[in-house]
């Protein structure tokens, strides 16, 4: 396997050269604690994972302060939109005494099971793109990753109760820099110094300025057929003993977001034969990679917004956060960017409700059904490097790679290639998610075990454990007319109803499940209503005006002054990004 090469003279083209941002060893829903805080061992003990082993950088393990092991990590914080709300019980949950707070815990719990779909869904599918689901789960992993300082943050705690918001903001951080920057993709760069023993994003020996792609399995068509290009091998992440060399190691936990990485592996390395092409004015590998990677995240920013916002978000929702000149949710106003919580623990979560059970992948586990109809989402989860790929191999095997045309076009005859409604269900495999526990050691058959792998009761206790305000609270304070209790409740499912009705949750409703059902309400599950809109869209377009080095920034940038297709034409739609990188 090639290495990472280093190129030394050139060191101070690596932007990121100030901190690892390689994460290798965390899962999707998971935490890391700092090696020397209180409360470490026994945090690791219920599933942590201690930061100098996610980060690369030895220097962590031996840093007493808490602050400068974060610092060496190069963190970002997290906080709330509104904390004056945050400090408001009566915008809470209920949990005014132990006793309330014990039947707001009992009441999450029965409503994120009431929330997994007993039953295939009755309505209609979401006119939207499956690629879209799993493009925002990419864009999740670029912006946050969850890490705590101390386990009394997690909420395997006993009684659960709200911690106080100073106590939130103090401990939890985010190990990402919340930029849609990349840093998921790139790591640390071709021109960083290698860590000794340590796992980092390989660029090729023979041309630094790319990426190593890994190549697939070959059974030579005896397990089924190959999946076009047939003389295209190089369809996997790259990688040592089945581990991805990615700059996020959650990349590699679903097969749909691993093939996506791929992709966006792929859009780099054709970037940088174009630019070679087409702007003989950059010279050098250093200069090369640079540009590409600059027309690799414009292109990745631009479709962020105007394909897939445009796709989930209410009418507008995106038009108004571009044009608007004042900052409504103070993500400007810091000197130290921030990712808002009221984002990342509940209204960016949405996509969650958009998971299928089962997708129309290949030729072999789709339409027409070499084996099967359709791949289900566990088998979507095993055949990857933290799953084990089944039956021993290393790699992708060659009969597994995506079909993207059934992922980025709706066709009436196959339902099957759009995405669930964004409703207050969620599909039945999430009630029990694979790889959730991998590397841990918490038991799959233990409280905590189940709570884990159980996706909409984990979202819903860590809202509460987070205080964050509830979604009337979020809406008046957005200036928005809050759901009211017939659209809450009108034609819900009775469990659902019931759950809420019995903790109180009805007129303090948790805001991941308020933006799911004011989805339904408001837009039939085909985009987020105007609550969720507004904080999907005015956080990422805050965070790309935040970015000197975002599309946003530089003069208009649009696709026209991008990398083009061999048509001519410009990189404006997701299925047109995956063209680009020779993947549909």
């Amino acid at each position: 396997m090639p290495t990472t090469t280093t190129m030394r003279g050139v060191q101070t083209m690596n932007e990121n050269a100030d901190g690892r941002r390689v994460i290798t060893g965390m899962r999707h829903g998971g935490h890391a604690i700092v090696d020397k805080a209180p409360g470490a061992d026994r945090a690791v003990e219920h599933g942590s994972v201690r930061l100098s082993e996610i980060t690369q950088d030895a220097e962590i393990a031996k840093t007493d302060g808490i602050a400068g092991a974060l610092a060496l990590a190069g963190v970002s914080d997290f906080d709330y939109l509104f904390p004056a709300l945050a400090n408001d019980p009566a915008k809470l949950l209920p949990a005014e005494t132990p006793q309330i707070a014990e039947t707001t815990v009992a009441a999450l719990n029965a409503l994120g099971t009431a929330m997994i779909e007993q039953a295939p869904p009755s309505g209609p599918d979401a006119p939207i793109p499956p690629v879209h689901t799993y493009w925002g789960q990419f864009v999740d992993h670029d912006l946050t990753a969850a890490t705590d300082n101390d386990s009394v943050i997690g909420i395997d705690v006993t009684p659960l109760t709200p911690m106080p918001p100073a106590d939130v903001v103090s401990l939890l951080v985010n190990k990402r820099n919340p930029a849609l920057n990349l840093d998921s993709l790139y790591g640390d760069g071709p021109f960083a110094t290698p860590v000794p023993g340590g796992i980092a994003v390989p660029y090729r020996a023979d041309d630094p300025a790319k990426f190593v792609l890994g190549t697939l399995a070959v059974t030579g068509g005896a397990a089924g057929a190959l999946i076009p290009p047939v003389n295209d091998n190089e369809r996997d992440l790259p990688r040592q003993d089945r581990v991805a060399l990615i700059g996020d190691g959650r990349n590699d936990e679903n097969l749909v977001v691993a093939q996506l990485h791929v992709a966006f592996l792929r859009f780099h390395n054709n970037a940088v034969d174009w630019v070679r092409a087409n702007e003989p004015g950059h010279a050098g590998t250093g200069a090369v990679f640079a540009r590409a990677r600059d027309l690799t995240r414009w292109a990745y920013q631009w479709l962020t917004v105007h394909d897939y916002l445009d796709t989930v978000l209410d009418v507008g929702a995106v038009d108004r956060a571009i044009a608007g000149e004042d900052d409504p949710l103070g993500l400007l106003g810091r000197e130290r960017t921030y990712m808002p919580l009221e984002f990342s623990v509940a209204a960016f979560r949405f996509g969650h409700s958009m998971v299928r059970g089962a997708y129309d992948w290949n030729r072999n586990f789709g339409f027409p059904g070499g084996f099967q109809e359709r791949a289900t989402l566990q088998q979507l989860f095993q055949f990857t490097g933290t799953g084990g790929f089944i039956g021993g191999a290393t790699t992708l095997p060659d009969n597994w790679p995506i079909e993207w045309q059934r992922f980025v076009e709706l066709d009436d005859l196959f339902p099957i290639r759009a995405t669930r409604p964004i409703d207050t269900f969620l599909a039945s495999p999430l009630e029990e998610m694979v790889n959730q526990l991998d590397g841990t050691s918490v038991p799959p058959d233990s409280d905590l075990g189940k709570l884990l792998v159980h996706l909409a009761r984990r979202n819903l206790l860590r809202g509460f454990r987070l205080g964050i305000p509830t979604g009337q609270a979020i809406a008046t304070a957005l200036g928005i007319t809050p759901l009211t209790v017939a659209e809450l409740t009108d034609g819900l499912d009775p469990a659902i109803r019931t759950a809420l009705e019995s903790g109180g949750l009805v007129d303090r409703t948790p805001l991941w499940f308020y933006v799911l059902r004011e989805s339904e309400v408001r837009n039939g599950g085909a985009a987020l209503g105007p609550v969720g809109s507004r904080i999907v869209a005015e956080t990422i377009v805050g965070q790309l005006r935040k970015d000197p080095r975002s599309y946003l920034n530089r003069d208009g940038w649009t696709p026209d002054d991008g990398v083009l297709l061999p048509d001519g034409g410009a990189v404006t739609s997701i299925a047109a990004f995956l063209r680009f990188a020779g993947v549909l």
